[in-house]
């Protein structure tokens, strides 16, 4: 018997869509019965991306995407309003990893890059696509972040900074939302087996990580039209913790599954060396 799609007749964008979690998001949205607006700035990507929701069933609007376009982003809701009057679902999950060097080491140009994608274009995204979120029954804004956001370590300063600026940015639009159907949380997935994670950690082992699959359906969860919660910083190890432990019990036979407690204590926010001179921003999800 098929899954009832809980997201039936829903819209949803998803920035940062053509690999890592923003990817498997954008499947998980699809499978569950919403059209995507998927953007990235890979048209490739996205094409790939669009025949893989093809075959789980579902359907999607390629749309390239560049968020460093401060103009792109503003026309985002009135194009979207001509063609669809509204939007259901926000997924702001498209960063950028910088550089990983002492403060007094990275450019001007290196930290506004980052202040660009990381932060900024998610207000503009906000700004743009609020009204059409307010047109949606249920409108849902989720959010990535991290846990540099608490950590503050050496050598993750714009990263660390912006992700952080990112959570207030969240939050306070959780909070201007609060007397209507919208709903604003972060999720911090922790560490993930993605290319942004291996270029910050080179010589960690991927298979300790768990996949961003994995973290696809506390995103869903929270696109929900049932979700209540508003300003809420989602930890993906704690959530993951939750459903395993009001999961049925498995057979002793059964193979146990694979859960971010695998992943060594090791986060994003983790020191790296100090670079030797300038380096440049990593590319973003």
């Amino acid at each position: 018997m098929a899954l009832d799609k809980r997201l039936k007749g829903k819209l949803a964008l998803v920035t940062g869509a053509s690999r890592g979690l923003g990817r498997a998001t954008a499947l998980a949205l699809a499978r569950d019965g919403a059209h995507v607006i998927v953007t990235a700035r890979s048209q490739g990507a996205l094409e790939e991306l669009d025949d893989e929701i093809r075959k789980v069933g579902g359907t999607a609007t390629i749309l390239r995407l560049d968020l460093r376009n401060g103009d792109q982003i503003d026309h985002l809701g009135p194009t979207i309003y001509q063609r669809w009057g509204k939007l259901d679902i926000l997924v702001g999950n498209a960063g950028l990893l910088g550089p990983l060097a002492p403060l007094p080491h990275v450019t001007a140009d290196q930290w506004q890059l980052v202040l660009d994608v990381n932060l900024s274009a998610n207000w503009r995204l906000i700004r743009t696509l609020d009204p059409l979120l307010k047109n949606a029954e249920a409108g849902r804004a989720v959010f990535v972040s991290s846990g540099a956001v608490s950590s503050c370590r050496a050598y993750w300063g714009p990263y660390s900074v912006t992700k952080a600026a990112l959570e207030a940015l969240a939050r306070t639009y959780a909070a201007e939302c609060a007397n209507t159907a919208v709903r604003v949380n972060i999720v911090n997935p922790g560490p993930m087996r993605t290319v942004m994670r291996a270029k910050a950690f080179p010589g960690e082992n991927p298979e300790t990580l768990p996949e961003p699959a994995a973290v696809a359906p506390l995103m869903v969860e929270l696109c929900l039209p049932a979700t209540s919660a508003n300003g809420e910083v989602v930890i993906f190890h704690d959530w993951r913790t939750a459903q395993d432990k009001a999961a049925p019990a498995p057979h002793a036979d059964s193979a146990a599954p694979v859960s971010a407690d695998a992943a060594p204590a090791l986060d994003e926010q983790s020191p790296a060396p100090p670079s030797k001179g300038k380096s440049k921003a990593k590319a973003s999800e």
